[in-house]
């Protein structure tokens, strides 16, 4: 028996010194000593493991977890906001004029600034065609004009005489009246009308001898000119053609949708251009003077034109053929608030109320543009309006919210510990 206890001693310990020691199989002849000295190892192990085991501490009760949804919040300020609306255009002249000859003759000067790209002043004479023949025809209709004049003075003195003589023989004759004849009034007529005609003759003349000046219409720059010194022009030929600098006109492509954002349609309202000038981003000032009044077949847009006045004066002139960015202002909403599309779903938008939680308000969706969307009615100035996104909200659901207070700038702290 003894045997038997000092074996299953032995294996014990040796289980928990090594788990992988050989068992003691048999039992060894073994003195008293060393019978009673495994079962003190054995409970001075037990002790020490029971001690070990008093020492641990019992776990600790967490504190109940807030499963509150973190969400941030900002108070909400009212505003005025314009509906303006964007649009495009290219730069345009209001007028554009094609030079063409009414007469015809060889060209015997062209102005040194008739060449594409210069800038002219109305009046300033661009070409010259040869106006000798012209010159010969003045003559000539003037002198005609001479002699008519003359034949019609000398007409008028014999229809004076005549109606003298009738009214010293008319108490002898049995006519009460004189005859038209008599008195030389068919003859009075035909003088007068080849006074006219002589007249008109004169007047054509100086006409045609004044159209051998090609001249610049208006203040302008010149598109291109296609004759040269000598060319040999007939009525119909074409000089060149030439741009008002007085007037610019850009046509505006706006959705009809977006026609309900604007005052009276558009028609009168301001217009800022905005394009790229020497490197630098330029704006100039418009107006809307009138609408095209029907929709493009290709692309389905109504076309607003806007009009700007002297656009090469200035240190930055708006060019002709410039490519521009056009906001055309529109009518102002008060009370109206400008929040990211994402926030809103079925026209509502959750606030944060002061027991922190959270509740929805139903707002007048004015416009949606750009990812925002533009609002009035439903909001009051100073709500908090929670702008964190969250997965499933829901009326009167408990929030809480982002701690505010702002950490203390590293570099100041390292300055104040120096």
């Amino acid at each position: 028996m003894t045997c038997y206890i000092f074996k299953y001693t032995v294996n014990i310990l040796l289980r928990i010194i090594s788990p992988s020691a050989q068992f003691m199989k048999e039992c060894p002849v073994a003195t008293k000593k060393q019978i009673i000295l495994p079962i003190a190892v054995l409970v001075g192990g037990i002790g020490l493991a029971a001690g070990f085991s008093a020492m641990k501490k019992p776990p600790e009760e967490k504190p109940p977890q807030d499963m509150r949804p973190l969400v941030a919040a900002k108070p909400i300020h009212l505003d005025a906001i314009t509906l303006d609306v964007k649009s495009y255009g290219i730069v345009q002249p209001k007028d554009r004029t094609e030079l063409i000859a009414q007469v015809s003759g060889q060209v015997i000067s062209v102005a040194g600034q008739f060449v594409e790209g210069a800038f002219v002043k109305q009046g300033d004479i661009l070409a010259r065609i040869d106006p000798n023949d012209y010159e010969a025809d003045l003559i000539e209709a003037e002198a005609g004009l001479a002699q008519a004049s003359s034949a019609l003075e000398i007409e008028r003195a014999q229809a004076h005489v005549a109606k003298a003589e009738w009214e010293r023989i008319k108490a002898d004759s049995s006519d009460i009246t004189a005859s038209a004849l008599y008195l030389r009034k068919p003859q009075l007529a035909e003088k007068m009308a080849r006074y006219r005609s002589a007249q008109a003759s004169v007047k054509r003349a100086k006409r045609n001898l004044e159209r051998t000046y090609i001249k610049a219409p208006y203040d302008a720059i010149i598109n291109e000119r296609s004759i040269s010194l000598g060319s040999v022009v007939n009525p119909g030929n074409s000089f060149g053609s030439l741009s008002s600098t007085e007037v610019a006109e850009v046509r505006l492509p706006v959705a009809d949708k977006e026609l309900q954002y604007l005052n009276n349609s558009g028609i009168g309202a301001t217009v800022e251009f905005n394009a790229q000038y020497a490197g630098k981003e330029t704006t100039w000032q418009a107006k809307v003077v009138r609408s095209e009044g029907v929709i493009d077949q290709k692309s389905r847009m109504s076309y607003l034109v806007a009009q700007l006045q002297t656009p090469y004066e200035g240190v930055q002139p708006l060019r002709f053929g410039s490519y521009i960015n056009a906001t055309i202002e529109g009518r102002a909403v008060n009370g109206a608030i400008v929040v990211p599309h994402h926030l809103v779903k079925n026209n509502k938008i959750a606030v944060l109320n002061d027991d922190l939680t959270l509740s929805f308000k139903t707002l007048n969706i004015i416009r949606e543009q750009d990812g925002m969307v533009i609002a009035n009615q439903g909001l009051a100035e100073g709500e908090q309006l929670i702008t964190s996104a969250l997965e499933y909200p829901s009326e009167g659901m408990a929030v809480k919210i982002e701690d505010t207070v702002t950490k203390p700038d590293v570099t100041q702290l390292a300055l104040k510990g120096e």
